[in-house]
């Protein structure tokens, strides 16, 4: 392991740990397992033992041996059974950039060889077909065969004032193609002169940044920049906010960007986006990377209450305290049954609201509350507010 993986800001506030347990307290990942080594508070004690360990006098001063690759990947063992959800840096006492760690100690485990080799399919399906699940890259926009009243070109132009960057889970899971489905029928409706990229989109990179691989992004990023530049965008919205987030803290500021429930809110301000009724009671869940990431908590929330006949209750924990839904930081594809278990928690946290239906803002979140409802025929819908938004712009003037 290196320190070199680590900004200096990284190795100082590792050290800033009072180790008061409260990210332990508030970790899904380490309530859902019952194990106490998935916490903040474990790792970043670890870690700091590790450091002591590699450089030549505080070895000396402390004592301590390096610790040897089998021990390394029993660490890392624990490291990765995480959703880099990010709520235990939103109650760190000590202000401590938690997720920014988690991510530079994947990365320096992988340097050390010592990480889950399920990271390498992650690694491959990227380098062979720019996206996580090794489909083909040129069917990004082929969801768009299943709409009605597509138009001819596809929704791939030459050129566009919006850039829609689809992401990797809407453009090729079943589950989640509904939710590009209403996007575009939502924007042709209002107007808003946009286009896909098609196959030219890549992977945004995200996934590369869980799985310890951050240093290989440039080439994602720098391809997709071009790709927009191509297409003479001035803007680019997202529906997925793992994509946003990637964008927002990893990619140059070339063009304006902004999560969908930002630009729906834009449109309905300026009465582009006229919404009939819909009689259900809801709550909202904020997406980790759009709530506490982003800090994009009000436009949902606005969105939902302007469409009528739609009541919103809140979750217990809602906005920056919201509880993460099991799906992120790759951990599906690494510990299925810990995902599942975190994703069972969110689900029983939704019924006690009363609510019909969870409405969230992330395709990852649908899929992930949606495989689990399906899997234990748990009487409960799952909506992305996108197609939220699509009933209520059918149902105007009419049923349905």
């Amino acid at each position: 392991m290196s320190i070199r993986d680590y900004s200096i800001k990284e190795l100082i506030q590792a050290q800033a740990c009072t180790g008061c347990s409260l990210c332990s307290d508030v970790c899904p990942a380490a309530s859902a397992g019952r194990d106490g080594r998935l916490s903040g508070v474990y790792r970043l004690d670890e870690l700091q033992r590790i450091n002591r360990s590699r450089a030549g006098l505080l070895r000396r001063i402390f004592r301590h041996r390096a610790p040897g690759l089998e021990e390394l990947k029993t660490f890392s063992d624990t490291v990765y059974r995480c959703t880099l959800c990010g709520r235990c840096q939103e109650v760190c006492p000590a202000g401590i950039s938690l997720k920014d760690i988690w991510v530079s100690l994947r990365q320096d485990l992988v340097h050390s060889e010592a990480y889950p080799k399920k990271v390498d399919r992650i690694r491959e399906n990227l380098q062979e077909s720019y996206n996580v699940f090794a489909e083909d890259n040129e069917e990004r926009a082929d969801w768009v065969e299943d709409m009605p009243d597509a138009p001819e070109h596809g929704y791939i132009k030459d050129r566009a004032e919006i850039v829609y960057f689809t992401g990797c889970v809407s453009a090729y899971f079943p589950m989640a193609q509904n939710i590009p489905i209403a996007l575009a029928e939502i924007l042709e409706s209002a107007g808003v002169d946009f286009t896909l990229l098609g196959g030219e989109e890549w992977c945004c990179g995200f996934p590369l940044l869980g799985a310890g691989l951050r240093d290989r992004a440039r080439e994602y990023i720098d391809h997709n920049l071009e790709a927009v530049r191509r297409k003479g965008a001035s803007r680019v919205v997202f529906a997925c906010p793992s994509c946003y987030q990637m964008w927002r803290e990893h990619y140059p500021r070339d063009f304006s960007i902004c999560h969908v429930t930002e630009f729906l809110k834009e449109l309905l301000a300026e009465g582009r986006l006229p919404l009939g009724e819909v009689a259900m009671t809801v709550t909202y869940h904020d997406p980790c990377d759009l709530g506490r990431a982003a800090r994009v908590f009000e436009p949902p929330r606005e969105i939902i209450r302007s469409i009528p006949g739609v009541k919103l209750v809140e979750l217990s924990a809602n906005r920056e305290n919201c509880s993460c839904c099991g799906g992120g930081g790759n951990l599906e594809m690494l510990d299925a049954d810990l995902a599942g278990e975190i994703a069972g928690r969110k689900v029983d946290e939704v019924l006690k609201t009363g609510a019909e239906t969870v409405v969230t803002a992330c395709q990852q979140c649908v899929r992930t509350m949606n495989t689990y409802v399906r899997r234990n025929k748990i009487p409960l819908k799952v909506l992305d507010i996108v197609q939220l938004v699509r009933m209520a712009g059918k149902g105007r003037g009419h049923s349905g």
